[in-house]
């Protein structure tokens, strides 16, 4: 069973992040924060990360920056969960690093084909 860390601060979007995840056969892990998130991958080493772009202590990409500049924690695919939606952002999110970028509200099978996809491609 693969496993997905959600970094996110939002209760409502966690929550509906986390069970069509679960009622999909994925495992998950929880993380409100930056600083949280990046303490659970280097523990857990999940499969995926899917970070929320605003967060309370630092943003998604800092939090990307940090988890890519160490070595247990590289590798993990990282998408992109946002509200900001203009094109612009996107091409910074790219830039950013992120393995791929879901936009808010997004659409469940939207969410599970690129959670699909991106783990497929890491294998």
């Amino acid at each position: 069973m693969k496993t997905v860390l959600i970094v996110e601060d939002n209760d409502k979007n966690l929550k509906l992040l986390r069970d069509v995840l679960q009622a999909n056969g994925y495992a998950t892990l929880e993380a409100m924060t930056g600083g949280a998130g990046i303490a659970l991958a280097a523990g857990q080493r999940p499969d995926l990360i899917l970070m929320d772009i605003q967060l309370p202590d630092m943003n998604g990409a800092a939090a990307l920056q940090r988890l890519r500049g160490e070595s247990a924690t590289a590798a993990i695919p990282v998408l992109a969960v946002t509200a900001s939606v203009m094109q612009n952002e996107r091409n910074g999110i790219v830039a950013a690093g992120f393995d791929g970028f879901l936009g808010k509200p997004f659409a469940l099978r939207e969410l599970l084909a690129l959670v699909r996809d991106t783990l497929e491609k890491r294998r």
